[in-house]
C-alpha cells in the first residue's frame, strides 16, 4: 500500500514543478533590478528566472539598489530569493556576469573578480549565434546628468521614489476597485517632453558609442525603457527594468533578439506597452577595429 504523501514532500514536488523551466534561450539580459527598494517586483522576477533556462545570464546593472539602501534599509526576504537564484543558476552551469550600474556602483570595486560563480565586469562584447557583435554596457557612464551633476541626479532618484510610492498606494485603490495596474511614472516618461528627450539623447549616445568601437550593436539598461531599435545602422536595444516594465532582452538560438514582457498587458489608455521584439535588420556590415576587439575577450560566448 503506497504511503499518502506529506505536506513537506507536496511542498518538495510544487518546489520542484515551480523551477521547470517553459523557455529556453541562447541568452539573457536584464537589469534595474533594483533589489532593496520597495519598488522591485521581486516576486515577478524569480518567477521569470524560474522559467527561463540559458546559456549566459547578463546582469546589466542596478541589479542591488546602493543608493536606496544606504538611505534606509529594506531587504525582504523574496530579495534574498532572487539572489540565491541567481547563484543556483551559476553553479548549475549557467554563465552569468554582472556588470555593475550606477546604484551597485560599489561593485566596480570588484572587476575581474568572481563571486559564487558570477563574473564582476566593467562591461562586456556578446557575439550572437548569427555572428553580430554586441557591446553590453549598464549605460549610465552615457548619462550627462549622472557624469556631470551627480547631485541632480540623486534628486530625480528621490523624486523617482516619491513617484514609486504615489503609484504604489494609487494602485491599491485601483486594485479594490478591481481596476488593473497603472504605471505614473511610465506614462509621465512618454507624455513629459524633457523625459522623451533625454530618452532619446541617452539612446543616441550609446548607439554612437557602440559604432564607435565597431560594434554592430549595444544592449544597455538605466533609463527603464526597453526598446529594440536600430540607430544611425547600429542595433539599439535595452532590456527595461524590473520596477515598472517587468522586461528581459533574450536571444533565440537562431541570433534572433526579442523583449519578453512580463508586464501587465492590460494597461490604460496612454501607458505604452513595452515595444514589440522585431528584428532590427542591419544596413551596414560595421568593421571591427583592434581597440574594440580588446574589449573584455572573455566575454565572448
Amino acid at each position: 500500500m503506497t504511503a499518502m504523501p506529506t505536506p513537506q514532500d507536496l511542498q518538495s514536488e510544487v518546489g520542484v514543478a515551480a523551477d521547470v523551466p517553459t523557455l529556453s534561450v541562447r541568452t539573457v539580459w536584464i537589469s534595474d533590478l533594483h533589489l532593496g527598494t520597495p519598488g522591485c517586483q521581486a516576486k515577478a522576477l524569480l518567477d521569470f528566472l524560474r522559467d527561463v533556462e540559458c546559456e549566459t545570464l547578463y546582469l546589466v546593472g542596478d541589479i542591488i539598489d546602493g543608493w536606496q539602501l544606504k538611505r534606509s534599509w529594506y531587504w525582504p526576504q523574496a530579495h534574498n530569493d532572487v539572489v540565491q537564484k541567481l547563484l543556483r543558476k551559476a553553479r548549475k552551469g549557467t554563465r552569468v556576469i554582472f556588470i555593475p550600474g550606477n546604484h551597485d556602483e560599489f561593485a566596480r570595486k570588484y572587476l575581474a573578480h568572481n563571486f559564487g560563480g558570477v563574473d564582476v565586469m566593467e562591461e562586456a562584447v556578446h557575439v550572437t549565434a548569427d555572428g553580430k557583435r554586441l557591446w553590453i554596457t549598464h549605460g549610465d557612464l552615457y548619462d550627462g546628468v549622472i557624469q556631470c551633476a551627480r547631485w541632480l541626479a540623486i534628486a530625480g532618484d528621490l523624486a523617482y521614489e516619491f513617484t514609486l510610492k504615489v503609484n504604489r498606494w494609487f494602485n491599491h485603490i485601483r486594485a479594490k476597485l478591481g481596476l488593473p495596474y497603472w504605471s505614473l511614472s511610465r506614462y509621465l516618461k512618454h507624455k513629459v517632453k524633457r523625459a522623451v528627450s533625454y530618452i532619446n539623447e541617452f539612446e543616441n549616445a550609446v548607439a554612437r558609442e557602440a559604432k564607435k568601437r565597431g560594434a554592430h550593436g549595444v544592449v544597455c539598461g538605466h533609463i527603464h525603457h526597453a526598446e529594440i531599435r536600430e540607430i544611425d545602422g547600429v542595433l539599439y536595444c535595452n532590456d527595461g527594468d524590473w520596477v515598472e516594465s517587468l522586461t528581459a532582452l533574450v536571444e533565440h538560438f537562431d541570433g534572433r533578439l526579442e523583449i519578453i514582457d512580463r508586464g501587465d498587458q492590460a494597461a490604460l489608455p496612454g501607458m505604452l506597452p513595452a515595444p514589440k521584439s522585431q528584428p532590427v535588420p542591419l544596413t551596414l556590415p560595421v568593421p571591427v577595429p583592434a581597440a574594440a576587439q580588446a574589449v573584455a575577450p572573455d566575454t565572448v560566448t
